[in-house]
């Protein structure tokens, strides 16, 4: 699938303290490959508590996507720590939605369908997949972006150990960093408990956990579980017995060898597949 894949960076915006960039990982075109001149393609948004973005969740869950038939995408977005002022919710969920509009403005450079272009987080970056694909069409970013309506929607999204409640088994941290100076606002808090949020125009969803997780409890992904059950949107979910938290594609590549865990990423590129 893969001839002569290309790597390149393209700054979104910048802030005072960091550009917001995206590097994309495209397969070459071919005559004889004709599967990669329009390829389906993924938005990855890696974990790091909002305050620094992964390496271990960027360029392996791209070029393994990548690999899988995927052209992928990897955002660099605010976070906030000792160097970064970063920004408040909305202003990652804006970034998130200025790089879907990225990625299907240039489809044809990129050699994808629009269509089906899906995205992943994972931690703290599953909290910002999961705000795209529940929040791609709000005033948040409707007000900040123009472009057509359902534009920034993904066409599903795939979340591991994703940080989705601010309530009794939130991951302070992460919810910390976004809120700044409101975190102990109830209805700020409120309005990133994502749990909540979940409606009827909610992406198919495909989320994965371990109970073991201790960084960001399991109940995260069954409360979101329960709310896409109750307005019924598609969904799969896996919860494996054993595994810490941030172990990204649990294989030697990460330095976090979990085989049972590993399963999960065959599963969501299946899962993918049935996304009509």
């Amino acid at each position: 699938m893969l001839i002569y894949p290309s790597i390149e960076v393209f700054t979104l915006c910048e802030t005072d303290d960091k550009k917001i960039t995206l590097t994309a990982f495209i397969a070459g075109v071919a005559d004889d490959m004709p599967f990669n001149k329009k390829r389906k393609a993924v938005l990855i948004c890696p974990g790091g508590a909002y305050a620094f973005c992964s390496n271990r969740e960027g360029e392996p869950i791209a070029t393994s996507f990548l690999a899988a038939g995927y052209n992928a995408f990897v955002l660099d977005y605010s976070t906030k720590n000792k160097d970064q002022k970063g920004k408040k919710f909305p202003g990652q969920l804006i970034e998130a939605a200025l790089a879907m509009k990225f990625i299907k403005d240039n489809a044809e450079k990129f050699h994808i369908d629009p269509d089906y272009v899906f995205v992943t987080g994972y931690s703290a970056g599953g909290h910002l997949a999961a705000s795209l694909g529940i929040l791609y069409n709000s005033e948040y970013v409707t007000s900040a972006i123009e472009m057509p309506e359902n534009y920034a929607r993904p066409a599903g999204m795939i979340l591991a150990y994703p940080v989705i409640s601010s309530g009794e088994y939130a991951h302070r941290g992460s919810i910390d960093n976004i809120l700044h100076d409101e975190r102990e606002d109830e209805a700020a808090r409120l309005k990133v408990s994502l749990e909540t949020r979940v409606d009827e125009n909610t992406v198919p969803t495909f989320l994965w956990h371990t109970r073991e997780d201790t960084t960001v409890p399991v109940e995260n992904s069954i409360l979101l579980a329960a709310a896409l059950a109750k307005n019924k949107i598609p969904f799969e979910m896996h919860i494996y017995p054993y595994g810490g938290h941030g172990i990204s594609l649990a294989n030697n590549v990460v330095s976090a060898v979990n085989p049972t865990a590993a399963q999960w990423f065959g599963a969501a590129v299946r899962w993918m597949e049935t996304i009509k």
